[in-house]
């Protein structure tokens, strides 16, 4: 019976400890990297949630860098296609797709702020995540060359780079 009870009485004391927290770390800001790299043509599931999880990571105190990649590069150009092209539109996709009604009010609550301090629309959004949340936010010129996208068609939001060594 006794030695039952001592593996028993030590199995406990190390799950009490771990669940109060004497081997947790104290976090301290991370330097955050979110690559964004599907256009909102082929998945908006991924790039209208790359600015959500940037605004919960700053308002957690980290510090967040955005990097536009792949197809991604087409959704913060201005007038990007052939009929925007033609139509000379100087709005992105990203400035036409609206915060659905039920996300707008969700983010307010999630992130305690007045509505009207909430974006309308994802073009919105970037701006205030760099101007107001000071997130970084870059665009691949390798991949905006690849797509016959000029530099200053892209949104101010994002600064084109050229990747390294290339």
């Amino acid at each position: 019976m006794k030695r039952r009870i001592v593996p028993v009485l030590l199995m406990s004391f190390t799950a009490l400890a771990w669940n109060i927290g004497f081997w947790i770390q104290p976090v301290s800001a991370a330097n955050i990297l979110i690559h964004m790299e599907t256009s909102l043509a082929v998945d908006d599931t991924q790039i209208c949630a790359v600015p959500n999880v940037a605004w919960a990571a700053v308002m957690a105190g980290h510090k967040v860098t955005i990097l536009v990649d792949a197809s991604a590069v087409t959704p913060v150009t201005k007038g990007f296609g052939w009929f925007r092209k033609l139509t000379g539109s100087k709005t992105t996709a990203l400035d036409r797709a609206g915060l659905p009604e039920r996300e707008w009010q969700s983010l307010s609550e999630q992130m305690g702020v007045p509505l009207g301090q909430v974006p309308h629309n994802y073009g919105e959004y970037f701006d205030v995540l760099k101007s107001k949340l000071g997130v970084e936010i870059y665009g691949n010129q390798t991949m905006m060359s690849l797509y016959k996208i000029d530099p200053d068609r892209v949104a101010a939001a994002v600064t084109p780079i050229p990747l390294a060594g290339c």
